[in-house]
């Protein structure tokens, strides 16, 4: 009857809910303009909403390039930063864990038997000459008893840290996918230049070799003759560099892809690459909140107020039992029945009179909220501003682009009308040189603008948190 009231009484301990000392969490007021920034800079407000959000494109949907899909694939399998955050989820995991189990008690059990065998002179006729004694302890070591909530804050506080690393995993992959895409495209912009490039050492070297000509027989001289090689070598240079670029574009995707990607996954130049989906933020800034690094520090801000209730707790009493209970009998399947038994129930109570290191650890988990606060405000602020300036480039790049297509086709007409007029001697090769240079530089530029508004919709789609792959919160470990 004893074991029953001893279980009873530890269910009872178990599932009976003690107050918790943590304060309200409430989420607190952004500290940016809930719409997004307007302006001649910026697209117009209908435009905003127009195409789908960034939560609702997966990066498969979001990238058309199937060549570029199938680096960023590599890339999540086998890129060893985005293996460490995921190892850091696992890690928090584990933790949460271990943290949960100090609710529950912790039992110990031991057993022992012996044989004994007594001389004929110690026995009574008929009486066995050997017995045999079995023992069992049960007990339950140094259980405290979470009334307070100490151990449930400190528990709410390892499940905030896992959910914040569960959302900075995603920040990581988001991180990557956009990486993968803009070393990508980069790639492609540098092969660009590097055809341009040979395309203008192939132009100024035929121009050369017609000087060349025309100084052998007195039409040409020597100023034009340097020049030309001058141009020639200038060429040569940027050859040289735009292939020591590719190089390094293509060991840049090595790193980020794990492995090496295969010639035949490169682009040939921009023109070769499809271009990505477009993405709106739509018309109010709350879309932020949904961004891995804004829930993250949340989750962490989260933690800190749970910290705050287990240095209130520490304030007072914390009660702990030990319990311990001690079975014998000489049958095996009688123990619990007919043995002899003996059990023990020892409470303890530490109550805090006067401790400096718990005010001061109270003090500091204020501090520690305060601080979680301001970096998650200043988080919010920042994804705004990244927000805001991807919308800048969206809002001016096509005109830009536009604008530099035209020079380009201007550049090139001078260009051409000079270097015929050169031919026919009516005019300098001074002339051709400026032309060339302009067409040369106005190509460039060009090509430069076409990378920046690709990599400007992969950077819209990133700070808006597209390429996590996750619709839904994390899976909480279960509290059973």
């Amino acid at each position: 009857m004893k074991r029953y009231w001893l279980w009873g009484g530890v269910a009872t301990a178990l599932f009976v809910g003690g107050c918790m000392m943590a304060p309200e969490y409430t989420r607190p007021e952004a500290p940016v303009s809930a719409d997004w920034p307007q302006g001649p800079a910026y697209p117009e407000k209908q435009s905003l909403e127009g195409a789908t959000s960034a939560a609702e494109l997966t990066w498969r949907q979001f990238f058309s390039d199937p060549n570029l899909c199938q680096v960023i694939a590599m890339a999540l399998e086998h890129n060893r930063d985005l293996r460490l955050a995921a190892l850091n989820v696992e890690r928090a995991r584990n933790l949460y864990g271990v943290q949960r189990a100090e609710l529950f008690p912790a039992v110990y059990g031991t057993g022992t038997g012996s044989r004994q065998r007594s001389s004929a002179d110690l026995t009574f006729p008929g009486q066995s000459r050997t017995s045999e004694v079995y023992s069992v302890d049960l007990g339950i070591a140094s259980w405290e008893i979470d009334f307070f909530g100490r151990i449930r804050s400190l528990e709410e506080q390892a499940l905030q840290e896992y959910l914040a690393t569960e959302q900075a995993r995603r920040g990581a992959q988001i991180a990557l996918v956009s990486e993968v895409a803009r070393v990508y495209l980069t790639l492609a912009a540098d092969r660009a230049n590097l055809n341009l490039a040979r395309s203008t050492l192939e132009a100024q070297q035929g121009v050369y070799d017609l000087i060349r000509r025309q100084y052998e027989v007195e039409l040409a001289n020597d100023i034009d003759l340097h020049r030309a090689q001058t141009q020639v070598d200038a060429a040569r240079g940027d050859v040289a560099r735009y292939t020591q670029w590719v190089a390094q574009d293509h060991n840049a995707l090595n790193l980020l892809a794990g492995v090496t990607v295969p010639d035949d996954l490169l682009p040939s130049d921009l023109a070769s690459v499809s271009p990505p989906g477009a993405v709106a933020p739509g018309l109010s800034s709350e879309v932020l909140f949904g961004r891995p690094d804004i829930m993250a520090a949340e989750h962490d801000l989260k933690g800190a107020y749970a910290f705050i209730g287990a240095a209130r707790a520490a304030f007072f009493p914390r009660i702990g039992l030990t319990t311990a209970i001690g079975t014998a009998s000489d049958e095996l399947s009688g123990l619990f029945e007919s043995g002899t038994g003996t059990w023990n129930f020892t409470p303890q109570i530490a109550m805090p009179i006067f401790d400096s290191r718990v005010w001061a650890a109270h003090r500091v988990s204020e501090t520690l909220r305060d601080m979680a606060l301001t970096r998650y405000e200043k988080t919010i602020q920042t994804a705004f501003r990244e927000v805001a300036d991807v919308l800048a480039v969206r809002g001016t790049v096509a005109d830009q682009v536009a604008a530099q297509a035209s020079v380009v086709k201007s550049a090139q007409t001078v260009y051409d009308l000079s270097l015929d007029r050169y031919r026919h001697g009516i005019d300098s090769y001074l002339n051709v040189l400026d032309a060339q240079r302009s067409f040369y530089g106005a190509q460039q530029a060009l090509i430069s603008l076409q990378l920046a508004a690709l990599v400007n919709e992969v950077n819209t789609y990133a700070v808006l948190g597209g390429g996590g792959d996750v619709s839904e919160a994390p899976e909480t470990p279960s509290r059973r």
